[in-house]
């Protein structure tokens, strides 16, 4: 079970299949196979095995219906090649990376595609210590699945498979560590969409353990339903929850639970970018906010930069996905980020997104000041931000266009201060995304579809 690690990448002609959060496509549709899976366990289990140590892996998975077919195909791969697994079931993709970390496994698997729907599936794999896969292992792991060693071993060696019982409990009762000790939620009412994912039992119980009167909905997976006009892609339901119960608090989860979108007491949406304009507010008073730094990504709001600013914050901007976010956080020792779409790492709680923690965090504020949701948002302005996607034939670089360059200038220049530009093409389509900010949004709509018009005529 010899290392990869000094095959050169570049000469390898082993087909990319991790992109910025794993492998991710339709199930049973190439790359996402059950072939590819098996092939993949094996490679995991060869990486993470050493001399006589077999590795022992995590494998939790979401709600989806084809989580159980890649969830046998990775557990058989691994197997196979001689390691062991350790079955979790489905839990938030923060909670296999908790029990990753807390059983002293050598890696985590997590079967779920996130937000997405439920005839997509995908594959992320975990390290010991909770942190995602560098791209550098993601690419050997690439490399090994197609190398003639990635095969099974003797029967006496093959490894087995052992389920957790009490994973789940496991991580309730590490969620509840994060809320203050010796506060509690007596007397707030909350409502909770969990979008039918992994997070239908986990969530609700650590809320109702911690006190609080408790209305969930998006509980009851059927295999096809998860994210489907529920949680964080839908806030809306859980808005009108509010306002119809007259709750405290609205929490919508994603599928794998790793992010969260809130409403305050009137039903209104509160973001991302609000919700880390409240905790970094007050983590800079209480002193935990590192270097007194928030790092986020090109598409948080400037109002958010503006905030920080006001408490002697700064902010830090890095590539959207919520793994660059780490990625600068862990190589600076900065300890809170995330994004705009809801994804909040705390590192001082977590290794990856958790709409749980954030939502436990949300709730201590609330509980230690006495401030409702909507009065606590209000320090942050939001500007105006106008975003505007454009198909393209050639994704030509920015710097070929000078056209396109003069008339960006232009903009900024008249936003001044008061706004910005942001022009990326998208990862994953063929499409250019142009988004303007400023403060009136009329005007800047103006802006960004000119700029726009210029973009897509540049690029037939």
């Amino acid at each position: 079970m010899a290392s990869l690690r000094n095959i050169p990448v570049a000469e390898s002609s082993a087909p990319r299949l991790f992109g910025t959060d794993g492998i991710r496509g339709v199930a049973n549709v190439p790359p996402m196979t059950t072939e590819m899976a098996m092939a993949l366990g094996r490679a995991v289990a060869h990486h993470f095995s050493t001399g006589s140590h077999k590795g022992r892996i995590v494998i939790g998975k979401d709600t989806r219906l084809s989580g159980y077919m890649f969830e046998t195909a990775m557990a058989a791969g691994i197997c196979s090649a001689g390691a062991n697994v350790l079955l979790v079931g489905p839990l938030p993709t923060p909670g296999i990376a908790f029990i990753t970390s807390s059983m002293r496994a050598d890696a985590g698997v997590v079967i779920s595609a996130s937000h997405n729907p439920f005839e997509d599936n995908g594959i992320k794999i975990f390290a010991r210590d909770g942190f995602k896969l560098p791209d550098a292992v993601e690419r050997e792991l690439e490399i090994r699945m197609h190398e003639a060693g990635n095969a099974g071993c003797a029967a006496g060696d093959v490894g087995k498979a052992t389920k957790i019982e009490d994973s789940r409990g496991r991580y309730i009762v590490y969620l509840k560590s994060v809320f203050p000790n010796r506060s509690t939620l007596d007397g707030l009412k909350i409502v909770i969409d969990c979008g039918h994912g992994a997070a239908y039992k986990v969530g609700p119980a650590v809320l109702e353990e911690l006190g609080a009167e408790v209305i969930a909905v998006g509980v009851r997976p059927d295999g096809r339903n998860i994210n489907d006009k529920a949680g964080a892609l839908h806030p809306e339901t859980m808005a009108g929850l509010v306002k119809k119960h007259r709750a405290h608090l609205g929490i919508a989860l994603d599928g794998d639970a790793d992010r969260g979108i809130f409403a305050d007491e009137n039903g209104k949406v509160v973001d991302g970018d609000a919700i880390m304009s409240i905790c970094a507010r007050r983590m800079i008073e209480r002193k935990e906010l590192k270097k007194r730094t928030l790092v986020t990504t090109v598409m948080s709001n400037i109002g958010l930069e503006r905030s920080m600013g006001e408490v002697g914050g700064k902010l830090v901007r890095t590539a959207v996905g919520d793994r660059y976010v780490v990625e600068e956080m862990r190589a600076n020792g900065y300890n809170f980020g995330g994004e705009q779409s809801g994804h909040l790492i705390f590192l001082d709680h977590a290794t990856t997104g958790d709409g749980m923690v954030a939502a436990l965090q949300v709730l201590a504020m609330m509980v230690e000041s006495g401030k409702p949701l909507s009065e606590l948002a209000a320090h942050m302005v939001r500007y105006p931000q106008v975003l505007v996607n454009v198909k393209v034939l050639n994704k030509r670089p920015l710097e070929e266009l000078p056209a396109v360059g003069k008339l960006i200038a232009s903009v900024e220049k008249k936003l001044g201060k008061d706004g910005r530009v942001l022009v990326r093409y998208s990862g994953t389509e063929a499409k250019v995304r142009v988004m303007v900010e400023g403060t009136e949004e009329v005007t800047i709509r103006g802006w960004a579809d000119e700029i726009a018009r210029a973009l897509e005529k540049a690029c037939t």
